[in-house]
């Protein structure tokens, strides 16, 4: 038998990244106006529009529906949102972008205290992936509606907040600096990957949401969370290298700068 697929188009979500888009949109065509220095191209604007078909595929398209039936399209879903969706609209900005907001950050930064710490940033990001991921919490938002917004937003917080101090165009109070950013990636991947990993290979079923629901597919229950378990574990992995080859290069172009810029002051 075939699981159904069906599009939500949930109101609030889109209403939701129709906004975002809006508010982007002003900020991305201000910071093209004449005389503001460093223009963001298009490429921006792709990758921000990409944020938001992320977040459409993951809450309106048939993955949202398929996520109900079948848990590895709901890891997907996850992953979307903790990951994908973050790190594209992140990537999306610019200083210049932000430039009206960048004051604002800064003091929610001050007055957020060790909330603002990427120490804190860690732990919420495992936290959230692990605690979801109790089968009572997890069994909870399959069949609330009201659980499984809490669940997103918790997520796409997560998400954003652990993106943010590796990916943010604007410095913030707790930069990471040296081999910081590749502990600060390693650790949290090697702690999310064990869940994966642990999904993959559980000798039983552990969700009973799924064990009494329809299986599709010839899928068992089992079957179905050793997928999502190695989706899991296999998302991980790769985000982790592809960011350590973006920071690693990130690295090289700032060194690179700092070795200009002090060329230029030793001939001064």
């Amino acid at each position: 038998m075939d699981p159904s697929f069906t599009w939500s188009f949930e109101p609030t979500v889109l209403l939701g990244v129709l906004a975002a888009g809006l508010l982007y949109w002003r900020a991305w065509t201000r910071a093209r106006g004449p005389g503001e220095p460093h223009p963001p191209g298009y490429g921006r604007l792709a990758l921000f529009c990409s944020a938001l078909l992320a977040v459409l595929v993951a809450l309106v398209s048939p993955v949202d529906a398929l996520g109900e039936q079948l848990m590895v399209f709901h890891m997907v879903q996850h992953v979307l949102l903790l990951d994908v969706a973050p790190i594209l609209a992140i990537l999306g900005l610019t200083k210049g972008i932000l430039r009206p907001v960048t004051r604002r950050v800064h003091v929610i930064e001050r007055r957020a205290g060790l909330l603002a710490h990427p120490v804190f940033a860690v732990i919420f990001y495992a936290t959230m992936m692990w605690v979801w991921h109790i089968p009572a919490l997890y069994d909870s938002a399959l069949t609330n509606q009201g659980v499984h917004a809490l669940e997103h937003l918790c997520f796409t917080l997560a998400g954003g907040l652990y993106w943010w101090h590796l990916l943010s165009p604007i410095r913030n109070r707790f930069r990471l600096g040296g081999l910081g950013p590749v502990l600060y990636m390693v650790i949290t991947k090697l702690i999310v990957g064990l869940l994966g990993v642990a999904l993959a290979f559980a000798p039983n079923a552990i969700y009973p949401y799924y064990e009494h629901h329809q299986h599709y597919w010839n899928l068992t229950a089992q079957n179905d969370q050793s997928l999502a378990g190695v989706v899991m574990a296999l998302e991980q992995s790769i985000v982790m290298g592809i960011a350590l080859v973006y920071l690693f290069v990130r690295m090289l172009e700032e060194s690179e700068r700092n070795a200009q810029r002090d060329e230029r002051y030793e001939v001064a």
